[in-house]
C-alpha cells in the first residue's frame, strides 16, 4: 500500500507537495477504511484528484511513473536521467528533483527516497518505519552509499555500493546483482505499482487467453450490465502472414519457437492490437473481438475498433477494478482521467463497486484524477478522499485535501462551493466580453 508520496522539483511542483493517504479523525465511511493494527493507522483506499486544466494533475502521475521506471528499468552507462525540473524558475532548473515514497510492503513500512539531476542520483535512503522508531537500512550522500547497522559487515554488499554508478539507483543495482535484502521494496515497484494513463490500452494475455475465468466472467458481465451491448468478449484466430507484422518481427517470433514453455506477446499492428502465443514450437496469432446478439438472437462478431470510446475505455478499466476487489489484492493503481469517455452515473458505480470490498483487512488502493465533479460528493467519498490541484501565480502547483478546509461540514454540497471557485482548483477564465 502507498502511505505518502512526495515531489518537488518536478515540471509544475516546485516546492515540496504531500500526497497523503493517511486518514484523518473523520468518522464518515470509516468503515472502507484500512487499518493497519500494528503501526496504528487507517489508510484511505482511495484518493480522487480533482483540478482544472493544466493545474498539474497529470504532473503527478508523471512523476510517480517516473520513480517507477528508474527503480525498475535503471538506466544505462552514461545515460541522462529524465528529470523535468520546474522550468519557470532559474534556479529550479539547477538543483536536484526530490521524491519520497512511504509504503508498505510484505507487512513492513518503509520511507525510499532520492534526489537526482539528469547526470546523477545525488541521494537515496531506505529506512524501515518501526512502530515508534525508524531502522536505516542504507542512506548514500556525496557520492557515498552507507549500510545500516544491520548491514555494515557485509563486504559484498559494500562491493556492490562501490560499484554502483552514479546516474544509477543503488536500489535498482543490488537487485541485478541479486542482493535479496531490499528486494520486496523494489517489488513492490515493479508489481504492485501500476499506473493507467488515458492512452493505455488493456492486457490481452488477461483478457482473451481464456487463462482466468473469474475475470472473463466478471469482465463479460459488467459489459452487459453496464449497456454496451456487447454480450462477451472473445477472440479469433488469424493468419500471423496477414497480420501486418514485418518481416523481422516475424523473425524474432520465429526464433522464440524454439522454446518448450508457453509465451505470449501483445502488439499493436495497423490492423489492431494482436495477441502471440507460442506454445509446443507453434505460433498463435489472435484478434480480440467483441459478440453481438442480432434481432434473431444470433452472435455477430465486431472487432474493437467498432466498439466506442467509451466501451473501449471500459474495457481498459475493468481488469483493474477487477483487481481491486480481490480480497488477496496488494495492488495500488494510479489512473490519469478515469473518467476518460465514460458517463458519470458508470464511472460512481464503478467506485462503489470497489469501495464496497474495502475494510480494515483490505490492502489494495486506487488514486486517480478526475474532471467529473459528480463524484465530489460526501454520500461517496470522505472529505480526506477529495483533494484538488490549484495551480498559483507563479506557475506551481499545490495540492489541497478537502479536510483541510474546516468549514465543509458532512451535509454541505462541496461540488457548489467548488464550482464556484472557493475551494481552489478552477480554470481562472478571463472574460472577452
Amino acid at each position: 500500500m502507498l502511505v505518502s508520496f512526495s515531489v518537488e522539483n518536478w515540471m509544475s511542483f516546485k516546492n515540496e507537495t504531500l500526497l497523503s493517504m493517511l486518514a484523518s479523525r473523520e468518522q464518515r465511511h470509516s468503515e472502507h477504511l484500512p487499518i493497519l493494527d500494528y503501526y496504528r493507522r487507517r489508510l484511505l483506499p482511495i484518493t480522487a484528484i480533482f483540478g482544472g486544466n493544466a493545474s498539474g494533475k497529470t504532473n503527478l502521475f508523471l512523476a510517480i511513473n517516473f520513480a517507477k521506471k528508474l527503480v525498475t528499468l535503471g538506466t544505462e552507462p552514461d545515460e541522462f536521467i529524465e528529470v523535468k525540473s520546474f522550468a519557470l524558475d532559474t534556479d529550479c532548473r539547477k538543483s536536484p528533483t526530490l521524491i519520497r515514497f512511504e509504503l508498505l510492503t510484505d507487512g513492513k513500512l518503509y520511507e525510499f527516497g532520492f534526489k537526482v539531476t539528469e547526470k546523477e542520483v545525488v541521494e537515496e535512503w531506505l529506512i524501515e518505519i518501526l512502530k515508534t522508531s525508524e531502522k536505516l537500512i542504507y542512506r548514500r550522500e556525496r557520492g557515498e552509499i552507507e549500510p545500516g547497522r544491520d548491514y555494515k559487515g557485509d563486504k559484498f554488499i559494500k562491493f556492490v555500493a562501490k560499484g554502483t554508478r552514479e546516474n544509477q539507483l543503488f536500489l535498482t543495482n543490488s537487485v541485478q546483482q541479486n542482493i535479496t535484502h531490499f528486494k520486496p521494496v523494489y517489488n513492490w515497484f515493479r508489481d504492485n505499482l501500476i499506473l493507467i494513463a488515458p492512452d493505455s490500452r488493456f492486457g490481452l494475455p488477461g483478457l482473451i487467453s481464456r487463462r482466468n475465468e473469474r475475470l472473463e466472467k466478471y469482465i463479460n458481465e459488467n459489459l452487459f450490465d453496464f449497456d454496451t451491448g456487447i454480450e462477451r468478449l472473445g477472440s479469433t484466430e488469424v493468419s500471423y502472414k496477414r497480420s501486418s507484422f514485418d518481416e523481422s518481427l516475424i523473425k524474432a517470433f520465429e526464433k522464440e519457437l524454439r522454446g518448450d514453455e508457453e509465451q505470449q506477446f501483445e502488439f499493436s499492428t495497423p490492423l489492431g492490437r494482436r495477441l502471440i502465443t507460442i506454445k509446443d514450437g507453434n505460433l498463435k496469432v489472435e484478434e480480440p473481438v467483441t459478440y453481438h446478439i442480432d434481432s434473431n438472437g444470433r452472435d455477430v462478431r465486431f472487432t474493437l475498433e467498432d466498439e466506442s470510446d467509451g466501451t473501449l475505455r471500459l474495457i481498459d478499466l475493468l481488469p483493474m477494478f477487477f483487481e481491486l476487489t480481490r480480497e488477496e489484492s496488494q495492488k495500488v493503481f494510479i489512473v490519469d482521467e478515469l473518467d476518460r469517455s465514460l458517463h458519470t452515473l458508470l464511472t460512481r458505480t464503478l467506485i462503489e463497486s470497489y469501495l464496497a470490498t474495502c475494510g480494515p483487512s483490505a490492502r489494495s488502493q486506487m488514486i486517480f484524477t478526475t474532471h467529473d465533479v459528480a463524484l465530489m460528493d460526501q454520500k461517496l467519498l470522505r472529505r480526506d478522499e477529495m483533494t484538488v490541484t490549484e495551480r498559483n501565480d507563479d506557475g506551481s502547483t499545490e495540492l489541497i485535501s478537502f479536510n483541510e478546509y474546516k468549514d465543509i461540514r458532512y451535509d454541505r454540497d462541496i461540488r457548489k462551493s467548488y464550482l464556484q471557485g472557493r475551494l481552489g482548483g478552477v480554470p481562472k477564465i478571463i472574460s472577452a466580453y
